[in-house]
């Protein structure tokens, strides 16, 4: 393999009301009505042109209190080992998140949000509107051993099992 140095710059911070990644809403679903807002860098506010006229995007954005990994995980909804790309687990190669959440409104460089599940002060990577004809395939739809997982639901909060201590 060659040796690649692969960089990203944020272009932005997100904000929310969780302080530390525990106790937080582990998917956007499970943080239904729960406001943020990302304050853009001034050098990207150009980009948000046109980016009103959604009702959804997606963020990109940098697990910034992850370290380390393992491939193999214990995800938030089951109790068995998985393979980590067979999950959403923050611990990861590249320790990049990725959420659907609701757009509000902008306002100048700060664009407010809706359904957040993401940790205050997160560096944000990337925006992309989330376009239904293009981000959700009309055939049918395997979720893997999460469709057995989802007998035993548990709640949506995270138990603080990937927090960089280890746990």
């Amino acid at each position: 393999m060659d040796d690649y140095n692969i960089i990203y710059r944020p272009i932005g911070i997100i904000h929310t009301p969780f302080k530390s990644p525990g106790g937080i809403p582990i998917q956007p679903c499970f943080g239904r009505g729960i406001k943020g807002h990302i304050e853009i860098f001034d050098e990207y506010c150009d980009g948000l042109k046109d980016l009103d006229g959604f009702s959804h995007i997606i963020l990109l954005y940098h697990f910034h209190l992850s370290s380390g990994y393992s491939l193999q995980v214990i995800p938030f909804l089951d109790s068995k080992s998985r393979g980590v790309f067979a999950t959403r687990a923050p611990k990861r190669p590249n320790p990049i998140g990725l959420s659907v959440v609701k757009l509000e409104k902008i306002e100048g460089n700060t664009i407010h949000v809706e359904d957040i599940d993401i940790v205050d002060g997160t560096p944000l990577i990337d925006i992309k509107p989330y376009i239904s004809d293009f981000d959700f395939p009309s055939e049918h739809i395997s979720k893997g051993w999460f469709e057995k997982a989802e007998v035993q639901k548990r709640k949506g909060i995270s138990d603080g099992r990937f927090l960089s201590d280890g746990k």
